[in-house]
């Protein structure tokens, strides 16, 4: 594949000077980034104004499960547009309907309502909404390592540093440790050890926070941002079950892990569990045009039968959006993109990345499943002495820097966060696109080596 346009490095620097003088950028100091003019993108690439072509590893922000400029999505917009562009969410439109369908069709169990948002902050929001007000209680747990968005009540959920410049205290939340072998926070020394004592320190922190008082737990069936920490066998059967107990309700978010990124239509299927709330975005249609939503049990949309629920968006189930949903399922379901990214992580990436690891001393775990899957960089393999600290900028994460610019170089978009670099590639990545991703990695891996003791 080569670009679609002749170079025009002048068009690039246009481009990027109008950026800079009227974009603002998320999640940046402004004055300190530098980002790339992108001309286009098919598949799995994308490419710059200079010609310069990048194997997007990151799938945007881990949301093009079908890659970018699928034909039949894009003509699927483009026909909506000509029939209906918009239209407001209080009445019933065909392709809403059939969103909803084809969505309720794949989940678990019996969730089988869909309240349409924005995003997957705003799917956060309002099912934490709903268990409140299901519950008639207030407070909710979340976990340390965890990201849930940047609305109000999603990013004072959220377990990470983004969190804490927008932490009021006062947002009902409370956090626990969820299992996590490599950096146990529990000393086990096996999956079933970890699995017990966070189970063990997760009803602990129940009894302590008051069991009467919590509304709602709400975990990434597998942590996406925060390292890909696939839970170990029992721990999310264990969570259903203390919620239960308890009349909690449990809300898996799976907004990154969801429509085939771990090889399931929704990673909830790997571990035989099924939510009372499940919110989603991103893969739902590929993120041609923002959606997402709060798959509801019959039980919570029973309680709102006759009694009103009190949110809404101007944009849900918005016709555009929801267009290019059906299609992205459609497509899905004839291209096999789901069983393919099953089998692209167990007999390519899984298998690659391990074999990375055993030569790179950089290298301490691979994680993962699927087309999702982390690489956790030390500076020594023996200690897990993270190869930068925690939340690092500046100096202190040259080392990570310096392995991003390599990839770069080779040809490889990395997706990286703190110590951790994530291969996380488009859902039906061909064979030959993840080796060609997992060659550059090797290359990028040879400059992190450089600093580990």
């Amino acid at each position: 594949m080569t670009p679609h346009v002749e170079p025009d490095p002048q068009a690039g620097a246009a481009v990027k000077a109008a950026d800079r003088a009227h974009v603002f950028h998320s999640w940046s100091a402004q004055g300190l980034i530098d980002p790339l003019a992108v001309a286009g993108a098919e598949g799995s690439y994308f490419w710059d104004y200079d010609g310069n072509r990048y194997l997007d590893f990151t799938s945007g922000l881990v949301y093009t499960n079908i890659g970018y400029q699928h034909p039949r999505v894009v003509a699927a917009i483009q026909e909506q547009a000509a029939k209906l562009t918009t239209f407001a969410p209080a009445f019933a439109i065909d392709v809403r309907s059939e969103a909803a369908r084809l969505i309720a069709e794949r989940t678990p169990g019996d969730l089988n309502k869909i309240f349409f948002t924005n995003g997957g902050a705003e799917a956060v929001e309002n099912a934490v909404r709903m268990a409140r007000l299901h519950t008639g209680r207030h407070k909710v747990l979340s976990a340390f390592r965890s990201y849930h968005g940047a609305t109000s009540t999603a990013i004072n959920l959220t377990g990470d540093p983004r969190r804490w410049a927008s932490d009021t205290g006062t947002a009902g939340v409370a956090r626990f440790w969820a299992p996590f072998l490599y950096r146990s926070a529990f000393y086990a020394e096996n999956e079933q050890q970890e699995c017990e004592r966070a189970l063990q320190h997760l009803e602990d922190t129940i009894a302590f926070e008051g069991p009467q008082n919590i509304a709602a737990i709400i975990l990434e069936t597998v942590p996406g941002t925060a390292g890909i920490m696939v839970p170990p066998p029992g721990y999310l059967a264990g969570v259903r079950a203390i919620c239960d107990a308890y009349g909690i309700v449990f809300v898996l978010d799976e907004v990154m892990a969801g429509f085939g990124r771990t090889g399931t239509w929704f990673a909830a299927e790997q571990f035989g569990v099924v939510p009372d709330l499940m919110t989603f975005a991103k893969g739902v249609n590929s993120g041609y045009v923002p959606l997402g939503g709060v798959a509801i049990s019959e039980e919570i949309a029973a309680t709102f039968e006759t009694r009103p629920y009190p949110g809404g968006l101007t944009y849900s189930g918005h016709p555009l959006a929801c267009a290019a949903a059906v299609a992205t399922i459609q497509v899905m379901e004839d291209e096999k993109v789901v069983e393919h990214a099953a089998r692209i992580g167990e007999t390519v990436l899984g298998p690659g990345l391990r074999e990375l690891a055993e030569r790179h001393p950089s290298v301490g775990e691979v994680r993962g499943m699927g087309a999702f899957w982390a690489l956790d960089l030390v500076k020594n393999k023996e200690t897990r002495e993270p190869l930068v600290p925690y939340n690092a900028s500046g100096a202190a994460n040259a080392p990570m820097a310096a392995f991003g610019a390599e990839a770069k170089k080779h040809g490889l978009w990395p997706f990286i966060n703190m110590n951790r670099t994530h291969a996380v590639p488009a859902c039906n990545v061909s064979e030959a696109e993840a080796k060609e991703g997992l060659a550059a990695l090797d290359a990028a891996l040879s400059v992190a080596d450089e600093h580990t003791v």
